[in-house]
This record gives structure tokens, sequence and C-alpha cells, in this order.
């Protein structure tokens, strides 16, 4: 990974908030479900979470042939505003990035992809947004710790219909196997796992892994059905 080159660009949330973003070009698009976007949602603001974690991922999505959008969520990196505790505020944000990438890239769809904290804010955007078909959970914190938090997200991504694939390590610090496995028992729609043994949560989120979660992510994506993506509402 690392020859596609990233544009960057600032794209405005509801409230004002201005939000360093990149576009990672595809340079060969795939044939398969060939417009559609993936925008990667990064871990805890409050924690040091920025979009550089995702570079990885955003890299070798665009070396797989698919458009990839990583951006600083309000109070990271070189976005303006204010990190919030729960991660709610910055759903506005998670919006408003895809609003610029459907106004943007007239995608035929577009896949929410969220990494630890990102995972909880991205799946409660999910279905605020028509354009997105489908999401991808890295290590969403489901734990009891990590539910103080973001217990309140649980529920947006879980009752939503759209297809949704949940990535963790079986050593994953926030969220057991049995823990994730309990929570899914409630979820809407197709829902998929893929359990990394040995792996923990910040170990997941390493560059060593990115690769394999760039594989996870494209088989998913391949799995999606034509016909759906082409009648998300674009």
């Amino acid at each position: 990974m690392g020859s596609i080159a990233a544009e960057s660009t600032t794209v405005e949330s509801t409230d004002g908030v201005k939000l360093h973003t990149r576009l990672f070009k595809a340079s060969d698009p795939a044939p398969d479900n060939l417009a559609l976007v993936l925008v990667l949602v990064h871990p805890y603001s409050v924690l040091g979470g920025f979009q550089g974690l995702l570079r990885g991922i955003a890299t070798g999505l665009a070396e797989r042939g698919y458009h990839a959008i990583t951006f600083d969520m309000r109070g990271a990196g070189r976005s303006t505003g204010r990190a919030s505790l729960t991660g709610f505020s910055e759903v506005n944000d998670v919006m408003a990035v895809c609003k610029w990438v459907t106004d943007t890239l007239t995608p035929s769809g577009i896949v929410l992809v969220g990494s630890s904290a990102g995972a909880p804010i991205a799946g409660s955007a999910a279905d605020k947004i028509n354009e997105v078909v489908a999401y991808v959970s890295i290590g969403y914190p489901f734990g009891m710790t990590a539910s103080i938090l973001f217990g309140r997200h649980h529920q947006n991504i879980l009752k939503s219909e759209k297809p949704k694939l949940f990535i963790m390590g079986t050593r994953d610090g926030f969220t057991s196997v049995k823990q994730l496995e309990n929570k899914l028992k409630s979820s809407k729609g197709r829902t998929e796992t893929q359990l990394i043994d040995g792996v923990g949560h910040f170990q997941m989120e390493g560059p060593a892994f990115d690769n394999q979660m760039v594989g996870f992510i494209v088989d998913f994506i391949k799995s999606l059905p034509q016909k759906k993506v082409g009648e998300s509402g674009l």
C-alpha cells in the first residue's frame, strides 16, 4: 500500500464546523458495484483518534478499485470545533461528509466504515442518510464500560435493515465475543461477523491488519446485491 495520492478538501458540517477531508481516488475502478464510495469514520477523538489512523485502509480500498474518504471529525486533526464525549455531535459530521460525497462524486451508494468509537457514530448516521447502502464496524465498543459513553448509539444500527458487517478481535478489551453475539441477536436485516483470533482492540487498529481489513470490506462489498445498490434512492 502507499501508491495512492490523497486529495484534500474542507467540508462544512451542519453547525459550521469545518472538517478536513481526504479523498483517496481509485486508480482503476472496480467493475463490481462500480460507483460505491466508502466513507471511513476514525476512532475516538477524545483519546487522540484522527483520520490518519485510517489512511492505510483507505489506500488499500483505492488500490482495490474503490474511492475512499477519510476525515477529521470535529476537534480532531485539522478540523475546527470541539469533540463531544458521546459522539452524537459527530454524527452530524458523518452526515455532512456523506452529503459532500453525494453532491461531488454522485455515487450509486455509500458504505460507512467505522473504527472503534467511529463505529457507533457511523452506526447512528446510517439510517439518516438515504445514500448509505451498507455498514462496516471495526471493533464496535459494545462492552459494559464503553456503553456508558456509547450505549445510546447501539439501537440505531441494530434496528437498521441495511446490510452490516462487524469485524472484531477475539481478545478485544472493550467487547467480548459473547457480548458481541448477544448484541447482534437483536440486529435487523443481514448481519455478518468476522472474528480475528487472538487479536486485541488496539492491535487490530494498527497498520499490520490494514490489508486484512481491506480484504474483509471488499469481500463484503462484492456480496452486496447490485439491484439493491441501484435502488438506494440516488
